[in-house]
């Protein structure tokens, strides 16, 4: 009964976010709701097991520093910089958006990322008088496949790493990087022969564009040094966390505060917690209770058994399907709970004879990463382009998302099958033999 339930309670729900009729965060916070309500688990298990703090804790945190730092007009001095280089020209203006979110989600992370590139992207796309959809459309499908890359690129990819102690930054870059390269090369160019005919450029915004002074924009106060420096030690610490072994969340919260007290004689930090994007956060939260539903009754846990039902514990059969299968559902979920009811399945794979796992954990990372770009809740970063969008008067339908990332999914499932087949599945093969 409980089991039906909860598959009622999410379908339904999945239902009112995708016809975008009613608040997404209200639609995901009454499904976590009903099935607390209908006693498929507690408060205590929705508190301590299901929502992940740290992420939303990331996000606030996140949320915070950018929105002190947007007050300085740094955002719009690069903006502005940044579009001067290309003389406002669309499409050259579009890869270098490609690229860069691309880079910095595979050196930071994608959340991090998006939330600090997407304020400079909708002034931009003001400036010019752009299309908000292609660039918006560009940063999410380049973050998720750059994050797909690295160790902290994706939340994803972090647990693995957490999990399997032999899997450093470096193997992630050397295993995944080629791939990722490849598929974010074709994805910016399927990306620009979709919109180039609305990237059209309009001179007279051009001129007026060249004419400015970017330095004009920033308010040479002490608040402009302090947000810089505090933002500038708050990525380093992303970078260096595997190192100095202090995790992500703590690094954001750190930073956030920080910049808080330093401050607080220009910016009133109430103001500063108002413009935090609360609606984003709330669904986050009614997303993993929603998931959490799933989990509690066996419903994720059963999927992925069946996977070794299916494969009968066969490691090149098992990589393909954990590739396929975390990337289609990676698209409906968020792939951050999918990918943690998977990593005791696979470590449970030695008990089926396999000593070399490394190729499932590869599968699982490509899979969860590059299905995040099927729908709008797919991934992390979606869901914050999305709410930041929607704050700019720029909301992004759930449907036309749809049409143009599963087809980007479905592609880079099968370019990474071919992948995994050859670099890891053909030398075992050869080697059992």
């Amino acid at each position: 009964m409980e089991t039906t339930l909860a598959i009622i309670v999410f379908v339904v729900s999945y239902g009112f976010i995708m016809a975008e009729k009613m608040n997404r965060a209200l639609v995901a916070l009454t499904g976590g709701f009903l099935m607390l309500l209908s006693g498929i688990y507690q408060w205590e298990d929705a508190f301590t097991e299901f929502i992940d703090w740290g992420t939303i804790t990331l996000l606030f945190s996140m949320m915070v520093l950018v929105s002190i730092t947007k007050k300085t007009g740094v955002f719009e001095y690069i903006a502005i910089l940044m579009a001067q280089k290309v003389r406002g020209a669309p499409i050259p203006l579009l890869v270098v958006v490609g690229i860069l979110t691309a880079i910095g989600s595979a050196l930071l992370d994608n959340v991090t990322t998006v939330l600090l590139f997407v304020p400079i992207l909708l002034t931009l796309t003001s400036l010019l008088r752009l299309p908000v959809f292609p660039y918006l459309l560009t940063v999410i499908f380049c973050a998720n496949i750059g994050g797909t890359a690295t160790l902290i690129g994706d939340p994803p990819n972090i647990m693995i790493g957490q999990a399997v102690e032999h899997l450093t930054f470096v193997s992630f870059i050397t295993n995944l990087g080629p791939i990722v390269l490849l598929i974010f090369s074709t994805t910016l160019i399927a990306l620009i022969f979709l919109f180039r005919k609305s990237l059209i450029q309009q001179p007279e915004y051009v001129h007026e564009l060249m004419d400015m002074d970017p330095s004009q924009y920033l308010k040479k106060t002490p608040m402009l040094y302090q947000s810089i420096a505090v933002l500038t030690m708050t990525i380093l610490g992303f970078l260096l966390h595997a190192f100095v072994h202090v995790d992500l969340t703590t690094v954001a919260v750190c930073g956030a505060l920080l910049l808080l007290l330093l401050t607080d004689n220009e910016v009133d930090a109430e103001k500063v917690f108002q413009e935090v994007e609360w609606i984003t956060l709330f669904f986050f939260m009614g997303l993993f209770m929603l998931v959490g539903g799933l989990e509690k009754v066996g419903i994720i846990d059963e999927l992925a058994r069946g996977m070794i039902w299916l494969t009968e514990g066969d490691l090149p059969k098992t990589s393909l399907v954990i590739l396929w299968v975390s990337g289609l559902f990676s698209g409906i979920v968020d792939n951050i709970p999918f990918v943690a009811a998977m990593i005791p399945v696979i470590e449970e794979f030695r008990s089926y004879g396999m000593v070399n796992l490394d190729p499932l954990w590869w599968s699982l990372a490509l899979g969860a990463c590059l299905g995040g770009n099927g729908t709008l809740i797919g991934a992390s970063a979606n869901v914050v382009v999305a709410g930041l969008a929607a704050s700019a008067k720029h909301p992004i339908s759930f449907v036309k998302f749809m049409l143009y990332g599963m087809p980007i999914v479905l592609f880079s499932l099968l370019v990474s099958t071919v992948y995994v087949y050859f670099r890891y599945l053909v030398p075992f093969l050869q080697s059992s033999l």
